[in-house]
């Protein structure tokens, strides 16, 4: 039996406190549910949803073990294999880690989860300290900025977009949109943290 929100979210709140990295985990997981309906797998969103809430399970007490400490944490807890496997690749080539994405699903996990970084550390610098307002040409000038957000790899995105078979700008157009559209929700979830 696979891991339900509540089981995943305890998992990762065992062994992940700081603020920071619980809203990026809340931010992955709403893109990912958010890319599921837009592609039609709706049905399996929930799945999507959960592989973007745990794919940094053991980034905060494990950097140096990232992706490899995560498939023991997981199948402690009971994860399938498949959740496994979309958790461990998404660190595909970046953590030593040799297992690639291969479902459409892994494929915008690996994607998606450096690009919210740097939506989320765009959207820092606006007034409104928000998505809603921002639009692909301001996103496209932050990402060919390389000394801005430094730590979010522009490379791991562009190798993304690649591996879905997208034009960069319509992989950042997409997933700003999935920000746009889950920012509410994100901040609500975010704000019950406190």
């Amino acid at each position: 039996m696979e891991l339900t929100r509540d089981t995943g979210w305890a998992l990762l709140t065992e062994y992940n406190h700081e603020p920071f990295h619980l809203r990026h985990a809340l931010t992955v997981e709403a893109v990912m549910g958010w890319y599921a309906r837009q592609l039609g797998y709706g049905d399996q969103a929930d799945f999507w949803s959960l592989a973007g809430l745990l794919h940094d399970v053991d980034f905060e007490q494990w950097p140096e073990e990232h992706c490899v400490k995560a498939k023991d944490l997981l199948a402690q807890a009971g994860a399938s294999p498949a959740l496994i496997h979309a958790v461990v690749c998404h660190g595909y080539g970046m953590t030593g880690v040799d297992v690639a994405p291969e479902h459409q699903m892994e494929k915008v996990l690996f994607a998606a989860d450096e690009l919210t970084g740097l939506i989320g550390a765009a959207a820092l610098m606006r007034p409104s300290k928000s998505t809603k307002d921002m639009e692909l040409k301001s996103l496209k000038k932050k990402f060919k900025d390389k000394k801005f957000a430094a730590g979010c790899s522009r490379d791991v995105i562009t190798q993304g977009a690649q591996l879905l078979g997208w034009e960069l700008d319509h992989l950042l157009e997409e997933t700003l949109k999935a920000m746009q559209d889950s920012e509410d929700a994100i901040e609500s979830a975010c704000a019950a943290l406190h």
